[in-house]
């Protein structure tokens, strides 16, 4: 890879000159002196889903109760009209997908839907690294069933940097009921093989979901391919659906006959809906796995967002973002390694998510100083700091410059005029 790269100003130039993803830039909200690196933890503002936003407003505005009804029932039903913008994105059918509730939620729904425990095979299958929600969600649905975590949740450990499939595999014994696991790994930028490890479950009688909130709008997903039983994510962080935007669930169609284990007024048939009946009347595809009436505040933001992504198509996005990060570490390689810096992350581009994970002790007061430099990354304990560039928005001669920048703190140890003292949200 380091063969396509070179080191100098000119030639971030040329590469942004020769981004085919270049002028999606332009559509972003972006502010001056400022380089937004944070996009896998909240996605910028575009102009399309402000737009979409705004037009929401003014048709509350307009309308008040009426905007259920105008344009087609458009909110009313806006769960299955985002999912036909969502479908491409994940690689599913649109009646598989509901855009609902947040991914905590989603997460208690799918497990309470495909956790069917017996006495023989009761366990869910999870690992020691992936974001703590999954795993206090685990942790919850297990006691509702009357077991205890230390007795019915299954730990994979991490043996180094990163994990092992055949660890997984390996872990999936008669007793495993449920496999919960991420997609990519927030902390190490690790995307797992899906396919072999999904293969290995359902060999196995196991049903299996995935956590794709650090994958979904940074890598292609197939989700009808892998035939898995249902997935969660996340829309603001690469969907750039706006801060706390409504999550997303994928429910494989085989089983749409399977009622929610969380039921709500909203998963009813919208035919029935209305007749305010007491038993419920489930709709038989994702959207019957929604709960209560929709957020749509926090859904207008992806309607144009989604619209991005299938202007861009997700194979150039994947593209670029391969690319781009391949050549932060080029230059990290070049420059910063001699400082006591390591790259954190997978360097192969099959086993690389969207961010860069750059290693150092000091990575707390580093990633301060570069805030204070106009750089936005984000830290996570105990030594990484996180740089997401995003293909829409982020150009190579930023990239450039963040190198340039953290190669000035650590030369002249700014970073040492920090305190320690760690900030609410890092």
């Amino acid at each position: 890879m380091d063969q396509e790269f070179k080191d100098g100003k000119d030639f971030p130039l040329f590469l942004d000159n020769n981004d085919p993803l270049g002028h999606f830039r332009q559509r972003f909200y972006l502010k001056k002196g400022t380089i937004y690196m944070s996009g896998n933890s909240l996605g910028l503002a575009s102009i399309d889903a402000v737009e979409a936003m705004l037009n929401l407003i003014e048709k509350w505005k307009d309308e008040g109760i009426k905007i259920w009804n105008v344009d087609e029932n458009k909110y009313l039903l806006y769960s299955s009209n985002l999912a036909k913008l969502m479908a491409s994105v994940v690689g599913a059918d649109p009646d598989e997908i509901a855009v609902t509730d947040s991914t905590t939620v989603n997460i208690h729904q799918g497990v309470s839907t495909f956790y069917k425990p017996t006495a023989d095979k009761y366990k869910i299958l999870v690992d020691d690294k992936n974001f703590p929600t999954d795993r206090y969600a685990i942790d919850s649905q297990v006691r509702l069933k009357g077991y205890e975590p230390k007795d019915a949740v299954k730990i994979v450990k991490c043996k180094g940097r990163f994990f092992d499939e055949d660890d997984f595999i390996e872990a999936m014994t008669p007793d495993v009921a449920l496999i919960l696991l991420p997609t990519v790994y927030y902390r190490s930028a690790q995307v797992l093989d899906m396919k072999k490890i999904s293969d290995a479950a359902k060999e196995r009688n196991i049903m299996i979901g995935w956590d794709l909130s650090h994958a979904v709008g940074a890598i292609e997903i197939d989700l009808k391919s892998l035939d898995i039983d249902f997935a969660i994510w996340c829309t603001y962080k690469y969907l750039n659906g706006g801060p706390g935007s409504s999550a997303g669930i994928y429910i494989n169609r085989k089983h749409f006959h399977m009622l929610p284990g969380l039921a709500g007024w909203y998963g009813n048939k919208s035919e029935s809906q209305f007749k305010l009946l007491q038993d419920f009347d489930h709709r038989k595809d994702a959207n019957g796995w929604q709960l209560g009436t929709p957020h749509i505040l926090s859904m207008a933001g992806l309607e144009g967002s989604l619209k991005l992504f299938n202007e861009a198509g997700l194979k150039n996005i994947r593209k670029k973002s391969l690319h781009i990060t391949g050549y932060m570490m080029f230059l990290v390689d070049a420059k910063l390694t001699k400082y006591g810096f390591a790259i954190g992350n997978p360097r192969e581009d099959e086993k690389r998510g969207g961010h860069v994970c750059l290693e150092h002790d000091e990575s707390y007061r580093i990633s301060l100083a570069l805030k204070a430099r106009g750089v936005v990354p984000d830290f996570r304990d105990p030594n990484v700091i996180r740089f997401a560039p995003i293909a829409f928005y982020t150009s190579y001669e930023e990239v450039y410059r963040i190198v340039e920048i953290l190669l000035d703190i650590v030369k002249n140890e700014s970073y040492k005029e920090i305190s320690q003292k760690r900030n609410l949200v890092v």
